[in-house]
């Protein structure tokens, strides 16, 4: 594994944006710019994690990439020990450490001798960055230096992008919820007079229908109005409470 090139010196975890950054783009400005703080770095990858079995990794290096693998995949290595402990974890010399056993031959093959993974959590989502070096007791002072800070900035970004995203999720939901009420009202309405019901009752069997069909809610309704309830009696009392 060769020493990576030094990047156009942005590092710019924290860039100034409106709208959100890919969770990748992130990462990969994450471990560029922790790569070239130390040293005797040489590459870094970083993971994140949002509870929900999704996870978004970037590395500078594809040997590197494999090392994340065997550990994401094995649950056995510094990165998921970290994620766990929510400490930082150091392994000095890989020469000597036996802890991880499938994780340790492909570092030492890669020609990795020591490493440190850091994690960072911010509002349930859990990012790592882990430092690698070709020399033993390399990284020792990585947690205490400028790489913790831009791992913090990270996470609090990839938070806010995240509720970013959530927000213009919610967003367009409810504009599509504002659209189609007025023709899902006009569907109650029409189930009420067929049926005799309330409007609870008639709301009801209009979603039981998107449900047993597997068809948005507004589809039905759209159905219903088009056809006036005409030929929809027996469903109708089929499904009513």
């Amino acid at each position: 594994m060769r020493q990576p090139r030094p990047s156009d010196a942005r590092a710019r975890t924290g860039e100034h944006d409106t709208g959100a950054t890919p969770p990748s783009r992130r990462l990969s400005v994450l471990a560029e710019g922790a790569a070239h703080c130390m040293p005797d770095c040489c590459g870094a990858v970083a993971t994140a994690s949002g509870g929900g079995g999704d996870r978004t990794s970037a590395a500078t290096h594809p040997d590197l990439a494999a090392l994340a693998l065997v550990q994401l995949s094995s649950g056995e290595g510094p990165i998921p020990t970290a994620e766990e402990a929510g400490t930082p974890v150091d392994t000095a010399d890989l020469l000597k450490d036996g802890r991880w056993p499938r994780y340790r031959a492909l570092a030492l093959d890669s020609g990795v001798r020591s490493s440190v993974t850091m994690p960072f959590r911010n509002a349930g989502l859990t990012v790592t960055l882990s430092l690698y070096s070709f020399h033993a007791d390399a990284l020792r002072d990585a947690p205490r230096g400028p790489v913790s800070a831009l791992g913090d900035l990270a996470a609090t970004c990839l938070a806010r992008d995240r509720s970013y995203q959530a927000a213009l999720t919610e967003l367009d939901q409810l504009g599509t919820a504002l659209r189609t009420r007025p023709v899902v009202d006009q569907a109650c309405g029409i189930v009420m007079h067929v049926l005799g019901c309330d409007p609870g009752d008639a709301f009801g069997v209009l979603r039981r229908i998107s449900q047993t069909t597997n068809r948005k809610l507004a589809d039905v309704a759209h159905a219903v109005v088009e056809r006036r309830g005409h030929g929809l009696e027996r469903e109708f009392a089929a499904l009513t409470p």
